[in-house]
Formats: C-alpha cells, structure tokens, sequence
C-alpha cells in the first residue's frame, strides 16, 4: 500500500465503506457508520457514527488519516471533525452520475484509479443490461416511490432514475431534483389524480406497512392496488447512494416493473438478495429470496 496515500479511513455513511471494500482497499476501512450492512466483513469495524451524529472521542482514538462523511446532513460532524484537527472529504453525491463520480474519486483518493474504473464499467454494464431488459416491457408502468409515509415524501434524484433506467415512469418527475426532503412532500390526494400503477415503498430505517397504504382515504381506486402492486424494496439497497443501489437496488426494481408489465426478468439480472415475497407469489415466475 503506497505510504502516500490515506491507511487508516474512517467511513460515517455506508457507500464509501462499500466501494472501498469493492476496490478490493477494505483494509483501509478502520471504522463504520452504525448502520453499515455490506459488506458483511465491515460490520467487524467499531461502529463510530449514526446518520446525524458522531462519537467523536471514538474516531480521534482510531488515528485516521481521513474521514468520509455526506453531504449536509453531516456538514456539523464534517465542521467539528475539521475543528478537532482531522482531515474530511464530504461526498455529496445525488444522481446516479454523481454515484460513479463518488466511487472513481474515492478510487483515486487512495491511489486505486484504474481499479476504480474498473468498477464504473462494471457497474455500467450491468446497468446497460437492466436498459435492454426493460426495452421489452410492452409499457412502461407508472409508479410512486414512497421515501417516507407521513408525510408522503417520493424519491430522490437517484431513485427516479434508477426507476426509469429499470424500465418505470415515476409519477412525480418535477420533484427529484429537490434535495431535501421537505421539497419532495406530496399531497396523497394528487397521488390519486396521477393514479400509479404500481407503488414501490421504502422507508428508511422501518419495515413497510404495505395495509396501510392500502387503506389510505381513496386509494383502494387506485390502479396500483386494486391490481395488487405495492411492493417494498429495502432502504438499504435504494436509499444509499453508492453501489448498492446501481446493482442490487436497480434489480430489485425491474424485478417489480417487469412483474407490472407481464415480463420475466432473464436470470442474470434477477435479485440476489432478499427481496419483496411477494413478487413470488405473482403471476410472472420471478425467483426470490423469501428466508
């Protein structure tokens, strides 16, 4: 490992953990957000951080050489760490090119650039392939992802896109590029007028409560379910903007957009983690994980 280049990181939001360790650099990783899932080899890492809020003191004693935080929701923990003399690169990473940029700069920032590219093409074809799988759906079904449920908020820049390359046509377009939460709140009777034909939850940090969407004042009229199509995907496979959310996150969705369609899914790009049970017990055959 070349002396210049950072030994000792510290990841407070789980992306950053995950591309290091798919640069094969995981080594490097001395300390993790609480709610690191991948790789499952990072969960051995002292847990230093939640999303908003850091143990300081615990990230001082592992003597890192950088800190990786993101965006604005941690800018108080980037400005203290600052304070207390550690060096921090913010990533702040809201579309699905920003997520390759992240990962192929983070490459670069611990001398892995080529490794780093690697990846991106990796990445990039498989996300090609989830294009060409979806070109055979015979409509493309229009669709509410449900970020958070009271208020209703829908998804962010990345989700959207991911929902289109996977072969869906979210209801709220004029909405993702607003960062914050507060300016993606949706009025649940405008989700009557747009009607979806199929509703993807996620809410991050709670297991979906698919009955209570169901029962909202006037959505039993709504194409999406009376057809039966509300589905959950994981936060931790969508709603973390790093490679989680160009594999597994983009599968899980053309996995549910294909069942809408009436498509099967070819076997290379069905999930590979554990996903919805539901899409098992659908009319398409669609493997899934349901232990």
């Amino acid at each position: 490992m070349p002396s210049d280049f950072p030994r000792r990181i510290v990841c407070l939001t789980e992306e950053t953990t995950e591309t290091l360790y798919r640069l094969g650099e995981g080594e490097r990783v001395v300390g993790v957000s609480g709610y690191t899932v991948r790789p499952r080899e990072a969960r051995q890492k002292p847990r230093v951080s939640a999303f908003t809020s850091a143990k300081f003191d615990a990230i001082l004693e592992l003597r890192p050489d950088l800190v990786l935080t993101f965006s604005d929701l941690q800018a108080d923990i980037t400005r203290e760490l600052v304070r207390r003399g550690v060096t921090v690169f913010n990533f702040n990473q809201r579309s699905v090119e920003e997520i390759f940029a992240m990962m192929q700069t983070l490459a670069r920032l611990v001398g892995v650039a080529e490794r780093g590219e690697l990846l991106a093409a990796q990445l990039r074809a498989g996300l090609a392939a989830i294009v060409r799988s979806a070109a055979r759906f015979p409509f493309r079904p229009r669709v509410l992802f449900e970020e958070w449920k009271d208020p209703l908020i829908t998804g962010i820049l990345w989700v959207e896109e991911l929902i289109e390359l996977a072969g869906g046509q979210p209801i709220f377009p004029e909405l993702r590029h607003q960062q914050a939460a507060p300016g993606r709140i949706v009025d649940p009777a405008t989700v009557i007028e747009r009607d979806p034909e199929v509703i993807i939850a996620s809410w991050c940090g709670q297991k979906v409560n698919k009955a209570a969407i169901r029962n909202r004042p006037g959505w039993g009229a709504l194409t999406a379910v009376r057809a039966g199509h509300v589905y959950e995907v994981k936060s931790t496979y969508i709603l973390q903007p790093g490679p989680a959310s160009l594999t597994e996150g983009v599968r899980q969705l053309h996995a549910i957009l294909a069942r809408v369609a009436g498509v099967a899914v070819p076997a290379e790009l069905l999930p590979e983690e554990k996903c919805d049970p539901e899409l098992a017990a659908a009319a398409v055959p669609l493997p899934c994980p349901t232990a």
